[in-house]
């Protein structure tokens, strides 16, 4: 039997300080009092935990170093992963933001060739009829003005005559007469309607006539 200090009982045994004082309590430990202090009796065949206890730390310890540095190469691969997934990101954004740029500068030039291809066929028709005949024009020379437009309908969408339309929609005779009326009263002053000699056009892709079809 061999006498021990609290704090070397604790070690030897490889347990807290009060862990002691509680087996003391239940009486699994003897304990003596020398010189006011107290001591701990150890039989010398209780076998001490604190090898086994380190040897257990020791692998713990090594396990957990271990992991971590497991989570951080893991960490390390996630975030490469991250920043190589944010460059393609930013790549396919800045690429898609050209291809628009790039569409709408084609679609900007697309109508504006389109204005000017109907600017140039009405400035050609309107000299070719108007200047030649400002007071009257030949029903003969109407009719192929007429299928003129109808023949650039490809490149000048939307340009027909008021006869064609309301046949193409088959107006009925009487309204068609009262739609006439009002085309012809309002010729001079509205800007939507192209006058060639004795007809009307009407552009339906740039304006809108409800106000004078209704």
């Amino acid at each position: 039997m061999s006498k021990m200090s609290i704090a070397q009982a604790a070690e030897y045994f490889g347990v807290s300080r009060e862990a002691i004082h509680n087996r003391i309590r239940r009486g699994s430990l003897e304990s003596v009092v020398e010189d006011g202090v107290k001591l701990v009796e150890v039989s010398k065949t209780a076998k001490p935990t604190r090898v086994t206890n380190r040897t257990n730390t020791t692998k713990t310890n090594a396990s957990d170093s271990r992991y971590y540095k497991l989570l951080e190469e893991q960490n390390a691969k996630l975030q490469e992963r991250v920043e190589t997934l944010e460059g393609e990101t930013r790549s396919l954004r800045d690429q898609k933001e050209l291809m628009l740029i790039e569409e709408r500068i084609k679609i900007e030039q697309i109508y504006k060739d389109k204005d000017e291809q109907l600017k140039n066929i009405l400035n050609t028709l309107s000299s070719q009829f108007m200047l030649s005949a400002p007071s009257e024009v030949p029903e003969a020379k109407e009719d192929a003005l007429e299928a003129e437009i109808e023949h650039e309908d490809e490149s000048v969408q939307g340009v027909m005559s008021l006869k064609k339309y309301l046949k193409k929609n088959k107006i009925s005779e009487k309204k068609a007469k009262k739609i006439k009326s009002k085309f012809k009263k309002e010729a001079a002053r509205d800007n939507r309607i192209i006058t060639i000699g004795k007809k009307h056009y009407i552009n339906l892709s740039k304006y809108d006539y409800k106000d004078l079809l209704n």
